[in-house]
């Protein structure tokens, strides 16, 4: 192992490196008080200026972060800035920044690019950078390493660079991002060295690849896969529909095989930062290679579907009532993509809003983790969550259940609700003729 290498690796493991987390985000947070918690200083880096004064007030806007946890880390030396400059101090950059589609459902690397542009000025020899932001195979190789060579660094001698992609699941009680084992490739032997001594005190497994590539690829893999399989039970389910077939019965009797089956529920569509959008990143990067990945496409177009299938079930409903959906009174339980958390990121009861809205319905929602509707780049509603009681929920025509939280009193809903709708088989087993699935 090389002089340098073996300086940063030792100061890694001591805890005496400087830890700067790029992109202080859903990804962002929970590492930076992973880090904090062992020992370490971080200097957290983002670009917006009102998240960083919120953090360094010892406040969070994520729900599943508390207060306390960000003034503790405030406490232990945590910092949050604007100024990319500070990536100097550091002698580990993690960088945790968004990627999502453009409007052709392409990748969009431009918070990639953009921030790498504004830390190069900055880097300096015996540092690391990682990559987590899941993306193609031959990013971190196409996109980083040449803007760190140009500034006359070696990589994996002066400089080193790693992809470790983030595997964070918001809500999910049975992990954190200690016990969740993290995949690292380096660039080089040298670079995947220095990449294990950067996580291995932080996570309590660190799975080591031969290249960034392969960590690319992995991370696709794991969400592609729930992505197809997401797009059978969905397909499995309209078929069901049609043969009046209970696809949650069905589902639940087949998890009974304890061997060959993993359970998979269908729902509106496929939600969060991951799943609706990670499968066309490798889809875009085999066109390169003259490849068309139909499987990957195929399950995509049916996830993509569901909530125009959703709404035409709600309108079935209504019209079973003597109702049209114009002017029908509509209340969406759950707009954040998954049950339990206030994410709402490419979530598909957004989808099903809009549709409604779109076909005259008279719309409101509730969601005990979303109280506002949130700003977003390409979705607006001007509502708040209505709180749910016997009066409000008899008011509406139908209720329509898109996440199923489990702060929502379910049965209070089916008591009280004229019509409802259910994506998600809260009522599977109900056999009440106003509880129509979807």
């Amino acid at each position: 192992m090389a002089v340098t290498t073996q300086q940063l690796s030792n100061k890694l493991k001591s805890k005496e490196a400087v830890i700067g987390i790029v992109g202080m985000g859903y990804v962002g947070l929970p590492l930076m008080l992973r880090y904090n918690d062992i020992g370490f200083k971080i200097i957290g880096i983002d670009i917006d200026k009102n998240w960083v004064d919120l953090l360094n007030s010892g406040k969070s806007k994520i729900e599943h972060i508390s207060n306390d946890s960000i003034s503790n880390a405030l406490k232990n030396g945590f910092e949050a800035t604007t100024d990319f400059s500070r990536a100097s101090e550091c002698d580990a950059l993690l960088l945790c920044v968004p990627t999502p589609l453009n409007k052709y459902r392409e990748p969009d690397l431009s918070y990639v690019v953009s921030t790498v542009n504004s830390l190069v000025p900055h880097i300096r020899k015996n540092q690391v950078m990682s990559l987590e932001s899941t993306t193609y195979p031959g990013t971190t190789e196409e996109e980083l390493l040449p803007r760190i060579e140009k500034q006359g660094f070696t990589v994996g001698k002066d400089y080193f660079l790693v992809y470790s992609p983030e595997r964070e699941d918001p809500g999910n009680p049975n992990f954190e991002t200690r016990t969740i084992p993290k995949v690292v490739g380096g660039h080089t032997p040298a670079c995947l060295e220095v990449g294990i001594a950067l996580y291995q005190l932080a996570i309590d497994k660190v799975v080591s690849v031969s290249s960034t590539k392969v960590a690319e690829m992995t991370k696709l893999l794991e969400n592609i896969y729930r992505s197809v399989n997401i797009g059978l039970i969905n397909e499995m389910k309209i078929v069901a529909d049609k043969m009046g077939v209970d696809i949650f019965e069905v589902v639940d009797a087949a998890a009974t095989k304890p061997f060959g089956f993993t359970a998979y529920y269908p729902g509106p569509g496929l939600g969060g930062h991951c799943i609706p959008i990670d499968p066309f990143y490798l889809t875009w990067k085999a066109r390169e290679y003259g490849l068309h990945t139909r499987f990957i496409e195929l399950s995509g177009e049916v996830n993509q579907a569901m909530p125009e299938y959703v709404v035409g079930k709600i309108t079935d409903a209504l019209n079973e009532q003597g109702k049209a959906m114009r002017g029908s009174k509509v209340l969406v339980l759950g707009i954040a993509y998954k049950k339990n958390v206030d994410d709402v990121r490419e979530s598909p009861s957004i989808e099903v809003m809009e549709l409604i809205r779109d076909r005259g319905g008279v719309l409101d929602y509730s969601d005990p983790h979303v109280p506002t509707f949130p700003k977003m780049r390409e979705h607006f509603f001007d509502l708040s969550s209505i709180k749910l009681n016997a009066a409000v929920l008899g008011s509406y025509d139908a209720v329509v259940i898109t996440t199923n939280h489990d702060k929502f009193d379910f049965e209070m809903i089916k008591k009280n609700a004229q019509l409802i709708i259910d994506t998600r088989g809260v009522y599977r087993y109900e056999a009440e003729q106003k509880i129509k699935r979807a």
